[in-house]
C-alpha cells in the first residue's frame, strides 16, 4: 500500500469515528438543538486537518508552536469536539456532557485551552479576523505555525468576512488558510434565497487570495490541495463543496436538520447506515 493510500485510509477512519461521535452527542443532547447538519458537512474537512495536516502535540495543548484552528461557524462544534476527542484532548466521558448543566462543551465553542478549544466562537463573521491576528503574531514572533479557519458559505453574508479578506493579502499572510464550507444552506433557507453570494471562488480571487475549489467530502482531494498550495506566497482560500447533513439519508440536503432534534428512531436508523459503510 502506498503512503498516500495509507494516509487517506487513516483520515477516512478518523471521519467515520467523527460521525459516530457527532451522532451520539446529538442524540444525548435530547431536546437541545445540536446543529447536526452543519457539523456533518465539515466532517471530512476537519478530519483532514486534525489527522493529517495540522502540526499538534497531542500531549500538550499549550505547545507554543502548534498550528491554530478556528471554527468560525461555531454552531458546527459537534465536529470540533469529536475531533478533539479523537486526538486525545477531550475524553469520551466529557463528550457525554454535551449541552448539559455545567458542561465545558456548549452549543458553541467556549475557549478552554486544556481541552484544545482555542477560541470562543459563534457570533458569525468573527473567526477570520481572529485568524488574521494569529497569523500576524506568528510572523512577528518568527514562528512557523499556520492558522486554519473554517467559515460557512452563509457566514460570507457578513461584511466582516470581506473586511478580513481584504486585510490578509495586505499583510502577506501566506500562513493563513480559510476553508469555506459551501453546503448552500443557512439557518432559514438556501443561500440563493437569502443572500446569493454568486461565485465564491472568483470573489476570493478578486481579493488577492490563492483560491482552489474542491469536493469537500473527497479526502484525497483535500489532502492533495493542502499539499499543493503550501508553498504559495499568498493567503489561501479553499472553496469546499459539501452536502449539509452528509452521511445520513434523512439529513442530506435537508435544511430541517440545521436545528432538528435527533430522536431515538432517527438515531437507530443512522447507526445502521454507519455500520453498513464502515471500513
Amino acid at each position: 500500500m502506498n503512503d498516500l493510500r495509507y494516509k487517506s485510509l487513516k483520515v477516512k477512519k478518523f471521519t467515520q469515528n467523527l460521525r459516530k461521535k457527532i451522532l451520539h452527542m446529538a442524540y444525548i443532547a435530547g431536546s437541545n438543538s445540536s446543529h447536526f447538519g452543519g457539523a456533518l458537512s465539515i466532517a471530512e474537512i476537519i478530519s483532514t486537518l486534525f489527522s493529517f495536516k495540522m502540526n499538534l502535540d497531542k500531549s500538550n495543548s499549550n505547545w507554543e508552536d502548534r498550528d491554530r484552528f478556528i471554527l468560525s461557524k461555531g454552531h458546527a462544534c459537534l465536529a470540533y469536539y469529536a475531533a478533539l476527542c479523537e486526538i486525545g484532548y477531550i475524553s469520551e466521558n466529557e463528550l457525554e456532557t454535551f449541552e448539559k448543566d455545567d458542561s465545558n462543551l456548549l452549543g458553541h465553542p467556549v475557549k478552554n485551552r486544556e481541552l484544545g478549544i482555542e477560541f470562543s466562537n459563534g457570533s458569525l463573521g468573527m473567526g477570520l479576523s481572529i485568524g488574521i491576528g494569529l497569523a500576524l503574531a506568528s510572523k512577528k514572533k518568527n514562528k512557523n505555525f499556520k492558522v486554519y479557519v473554517i467559515v460557512g458559505d452563509g457566514e460570507c453574508n457578513e461584511g466582516s468576512i470581506w473586511e478580513a479578506a481584504m486585510a490578509a493579502p495586505n499583510f502577506n499572510l501566506d500562513n493563513l488558510y480559510v476553508i469555506i464550507d459551501k453546503n448552500n444552506y443557512q439557518q432559514t433557507g438556501t443561500n440563493k434565497q437569502i443572500m446569493n453570494v454568486e461565485n465564491l471562488k472568483k470573489k476570493w480571487e478578486s481579493f488577492s487570495w490563492h483560491t482552489e475549489e474542491i469536493d469537500g467530502h473527497n479526502i484525497e482531494d483535500l489532502m492533495n490541495v493542502f499539499d499543493k498550495i503550501e508553498d504559495i506566497k499568498k493567503p489561501k482560500a479553499i472553496i469546499a463543496n459539501t452536502i449539509k447533513g452528509k452521511g445520513f439519508s434523512f439529513s442530506e440536503n435537508n435544511n430541517d436538520w440545521h436545528h432538528s432534534i435527533l430522536t431515538k428512531s432517527f438515531y437507530e436508523k443512522a447507526i445502521k447506515e454507519l455500520e453498513k459503510n464502515e471500513i
